[in-house]
């Protein structure tokens, strides 16, 4: 995978919608002292890069009735079937994660269902069908840490000066 340094505007760029996606880039080009444009094409930069991934409401699984929260290793019956699963897990709206693992299990997924006796069904009717030899499933009572990684700790490229020449950091003025 390809690693991207930041200088310090972009990382305070992220570090400011990470913590509220919703934020006006007019917010952020304050905060930042400098232009809309420059946020503009900041932000841009560091979607191409494949930096930021968009951004989204978060629904709580819970607040709308998905009270189960389910890690569920599985073991194949035949691991070159890898991407013919995932393309099966795909179609299963419960799975909210598939992850490609290291040690026992072939493959480790994040599923919600609305009770325990929902997830029973989704493993019996819809996993085990897909060519598994068996899973293992450890249901999460609660989540006690759910953040994303820290912008502060990022590696910074170089040391970005709001007045250099030829940066797209414009300096506002008011």
């Amino acid at each position: 995978m390809a690693h991207h340094n930041l200088d310090l505007l972009d990382k305070k760029i992220l570090r400011l919608i990470a913590g509220d996606a919703r934020i006006p880039f007019l917010e952020v080009a304050r905060s930042c002292n400098v232009s809309g444009a420059a946020i503009h094409q900041r932000i841009q930069k560091l979607t191409n890069l494949g930096i930021l991934k968009g951004s989204q409401f978060i629904v709580d699984p819970e607040k709308v009735g998905y009270e189960t929260c389910a890690y569920i290793g599985l073991y194949l019956q035949n691991p070159a079937k890898f991407d013919d699963v995932v393309e099966e897990l795909k179609k299963i709206p419960e799975v909210v994660e598939c992850h490609y693992t290291t040690g026992g299990f072939d493959m480790f997924i994040k599923i919600y269902a609305r009770n325990n006796h929902h997830l029973l069904n989704i493993i019996h009717d819809q996993l085990q069908p897909l060519g598994l030899s068996r899973s293992e499933t450890v249901i999460s009572f609660n989540a006690a840490i759910n953040r994303q990684i820290p912008i502060s700790e990022l590696p910074v490229d170089d040391e970005y000066d709001e007045a250099e020449e030829g940066d797209d950091a414009e300096v506002v003025t008011e």
